[in-house]
Parts: structure tokens; C-alpha cells; sequence
């Protein structure tokens, strides 16, 4: 049973979920995780060695020689590899295009949910991904999975300067073996394509309270816009 509140961001790329989850969380005074950072990071350090995002043993190996620590900075989330900190390379082309492969790998999933549920043992979090209502934190009450048409979609990313597919990575994401992309059964679900930041972060905060959840949502409010 969770000792503390866990709301639960999921969707496919370019969902919004990450601008939603984000502000969601200043709004609460929540931390914010953002899960896709870290098997972005991992990624970054498999290209950079390099090594094969296709071979699970290559990549459990790396693993097994790799320092990850995970912290919390300016309310969000952290990642250094060795001390390093991949945040600069977290888009890099070459990142794109092997991060769903890397992924989809059982032994990286399982290092990365066992540290992103430590998490909440001692913070009230919003937490973003793809499996994050599914599969890190199935017993939370509260499950949101954030959408928009695959046009917007593509827009977004455009947008934000990343030419990767929206359509593969919801293939590679969706039929994976290892906790796919999924809506989790009591999910609610969201389509951000004609709202703002703010009008999804209001249905979210208008979920949450019908489901009993009491917040003091007075914290100053992030004035954001999907990219």
C-alpha cells in the first residue's frame, strides 16, 4: 500500500504528457518525475560507449559497470550516469532513434522501476511515462493517460525539433514484450489535442478531487504550452 500520493502521467510520444505531469506538480507542490529522462540517459550512455541497443547481454553488462543515481533538484527528477550528467544529449538524434529499442529492454526496465518507486517512499509525486499506471504503480487511485490525434502529435514534435516517427514509436512502444504501452483499466483518459496546458491540468485537478483526493492546489501556477 502507498504511504504517499502517487498520480500516475501516461501517453504515447508527443502527448503532452511531460508539460502536462510537469506542471501538474508545481501546481500540487508535487515532485516531478519524468521516467522517459531516464531511459533516455541510459540510452545516451549505450550509443556513447557505443553499444548495441539491440543486444540485451551488451546492455545488462554496461548496466552492471554503470553508477546510477537518481535525486531530486529544483522539485524534479535526477539522473547522473557515473556523475555525469546526460541532460544535454537527452534528444540527440541518435538517442531518438534507439531509445524505444533500449527500452524495450526487460533488464533496464527492471533497473529503472525499482528506482523510480523509491521515489515515493518519502514524496507525494506526479510521474510521467508509459507504464507508470500500469505497471511501476498499479495501486495508485490516480490514473490519467494523456492523448491527442497523431497529426497534433506529429506537429508537437516538429515543434520541438525531433524528426524521430510519432507512428514507429507508438508501434515499437505499444507491441514491446515488456510493460507496453497501454491505458490501464481505470485510467482516466485525456485528449490534449484542443486544450491547453492548463485546461488539461484543470480536468486532471477536477478528477483528482472527485476521487476524495484533498490538495492545496494555491502553489504559483506554471504558465505553459505544449511544444
Amino acid at each position: 500500500m502507498l504511504e504517499r500520493v502517487v498520480i500516475a502521467i501516461d501517453g504515447p510520444a508527443a502527448s503532452g504528457k511531460s508539460s502536462v505531469a510537469r506542471a501538474l506538480a508545481r501546481r500540487l507542490g508535487f515532485i516531478y518525475v519524468n521516467t522517459g529522462a531516464m531511459y533516455r540517459a541510459v540510452t545516451w550512455l549505450a550509443v556513447s560507449q557505443p553499444v548495441p541497443a539491440t543486444s540485451p547481454d551488451a546492455l545488462s553488462e554496461l548496466l552492471s559497470k554503470t553508477r546510477i543515481d537518481c535525486g531530486i533538484e529544483d522539485e524534479e527528477s535526477t539522473i547522473l550516469l557515473n556523475g555525469e550528467d546526460p541532460g544535454p544529449h537527452l534528444v540527440d538524434d541518435e538517442v531518438n532513434a534507439n531509445v524505444s529499442t533500449v527500452a524495450s529492454m526487460p533488464e533496464v526496465r527492471r533497473l529503472l522501476v525499482a528506482k523510480q518507486r523509491v521515489y515515493a517512499e518519502q514524496h507525494d509525486i506526479v510521474m510521467e511515462g508509459r507504464d507508470i499506471g500500469s505497471v511501476v504503480f498499479p495501486e495508485t487511485p490516480y490514473k490519467f493517460y494523456i492523448d491527442a490525434s497523431p497529426e497534433v502529435r506529429a506537429q508537437r514534435r516538429a515543434r520541438q525539433g525531433q524528426l524521430d516517427s510519432v507512428t514507429a514509436r507508438d508501434k515499437i512502444d505499444s507491441t514491446r514484450r515488456t510493460s507496453p504501452l497501454t491505458i490501464a483499466e481505470d485510467a482516466h483518459v485525456i485528449d490534449s489535442s484542443n486544450l491547453t496546458v492548463d485546461g488539461v491540468v484543470g480536468e486532471i485537478i477536477g478528477r483528482l478531487k472527485l476521487k476524495g483526493l484533498r490538495l492545496e492546489d494555491d502553489a504559483p501556477r506554471a504558465r505553459a504550452v505544449f511544444g
